[in-house]
């Protein structure tokens, strides 16, 4: 069953209208993670707070929290602590039967609840409806005993990976994100606002490459070479760069303005990026009745790339302070330009858009192979039609590529956020997940 935004308000009377039954076992556990994270995605897109870097720490943490809830019993599941930095081993399971989709629910709905909980009304109330209803659905049949001793421990792996987040440096945002005060650069070639909001006259989350990471070991562990050197001259790469980008939005076709639309994935109009690659696997967890303990190990390092990859890109966005192509081009090539996308409010290289489509595409393509064929339904219900790649790396490349169509990135900036993702990627998929 798939949420979008406008089902936000009707969510728990679609639960409710589903009979509970004595489903299998294996099919009620894979129904809760596949459930709660289509609640997650809604509550990512109506939660102010979530720009695509939060988002990507969220998605992280839960699934990072699904697959240990799961992990815990299963003794073909590896647990990611000492694989992860600073993730201490977790609560061990007490004495007695457990449930695994009592314990996986009571560790989705308290990890919910921990990173949602500044979300507004609607959300929560959706996040109750959501507990009560698969906590029936989860404990239908199960002793007592059984469902008491499962809610303890899922909570008990919840509140080990809350108490772990709360030290990375991400955990509080304030002011939507933006610093108070900012001291903008004085070179050509750095960073100016492209908004007229007043609050992003600042850029999002400056700090953010100082986050500690999840399996890279300090976030500038995938650093890029600098951009072309910043030029005036109409002969220069980077003016080519620029009048590149002129150039295409300015000719674009209905193709690639339909691309640039399809991963555009505003926050507060859609689930982000990186929620656009979970709703990726969430279908492809439909489409080939993946068994839970499958979806949760991917959510996880999928999550895990794409948090890393958000961390590493703003560490080389702020250390290379690059403007955007809007500044340079109605500077130099045309004052009236406009691209068909809304700058976002912060500096150019990499792109962060490319960055973590590349970390997701490697981990992806780890978990399921080269040429591994799919459609992506993430825009469906808003309108845009299903798209269909042949592998992840092309769903990335096309992602990437949207951000020129769009008019807010250079080329070399997709280019090495490509490059810079299958960097960060690598680690995640390198994980050891299964025993």
């Amino acid at each position: 069953m798939k949420f979008h935004r406008r089902h936000v308000l009707a969510l728990p009377l679609a639960l409710l209208a589903r009979p509970l039954g004595a489903a299998p076992r294996p099919e009620v556990e894979r129904d809760v993670i596949v459930t709660w994270y289509r609640l997650i995605l809604e509550l990512v897109r109506h939660t102010a707070t979530y720009s695509p870097p939060v988002a990507s720490r969220a998605f992280a943490y839960i699934g990072i929290t699904a697959h240990e809830a799961l992990a815990s019993g299963n003794p073909a599941l590896r647990s990611l602590a000492g694989q992860l930095n600073g993730l201490a081993t977790l609560p061990a399971r007490t004495p007695g039967d457990h449930d695994e989709a009592c314990v996986l629910h009571a560790a989705l709905a308290a990890s919910a609840r921990n990173f949602f909980s500044n979300t507004g009304p609607t959300g929560q109330r959706a996040m109750g409806a959501m507990t009560e209803r698969m906590a029936g659905k989860a404990m239908d049949g199960i002793a007592s005993d059984v469902v008491a001793r499962s809610t303890a421990h899922g909570e008990a792996i919840a509140a080990h990976i809350l108490q772990w987040s709360l030290s990375d440096g991400g955990a509080v945002i304030e002011n939507m994100g933006f610093p108070a005060s900012y001291t903008p650069g004085t070179n050509p070639q750095d960073w100016v606002p492209t908004s007229l909001v007043r609050q992003q006259q600042a850029p999002l989350l400056p700090d953010w490459g100082t986050v500690r990471p999840f399996a890279m070991p300090t976030g500038d562990a995938c650093s890029l070479p600098a951009p072309p050197a910043y030029s005036e001259d109409p002969a220069s790469p980077f003016f080519l760069a620029a009048k590149e980008v002129y150039d295409t939005v300015t000719n674009l076709t209905d193709e690639q303005r339909l691309i640039a639309r399809f991963w555009s994935d505003d926050p507060m109009l859609s689930p982000t990026p990186p929620g656009h690659w979970i709703a990726i696997v969430l279908d492809i967890a439909d489409r080939d009745a993946l068994p839970a303990d499958r979806i949760s190990e991917i959510l996880a390092t999928l999550g895990i790339a794409m948090a890393d990859a958000f961390i590493g890109c703003w560490a080389a966005k702020f250390e290379y302070d690059l403007l955007r192509p809007i500044t340079y081009i109605r500077r130099h090539i045309d004052p009236k330009f406009e691209p068909l996308l809304n700058t976002p409010p912060f500096p150019e290289y990499p792109s962060g858009h490319s960055t973590q489509s590349g970390a997701a595409a490697t981990v992806l393509t780890a978990a399921f192979g080269e040429d591994f064929a799919f459609d992506d339904h993430t825009h469906e219900d808003e309108g845009l039609p299903v798209r269909s790649f042949a592998s992840f790396w092309a769903a990335a490349e096309e992602a990437g590529i949207s951000r020129l169509y769009g008019g807010i990135h250079f080329r070399f900036g997709i280019d090495q956020g490509l490059v810079q993702g299958r960097c960060i990627g690598a680690y995640a998929a390198g994980l050891a997940t299964r025993a």
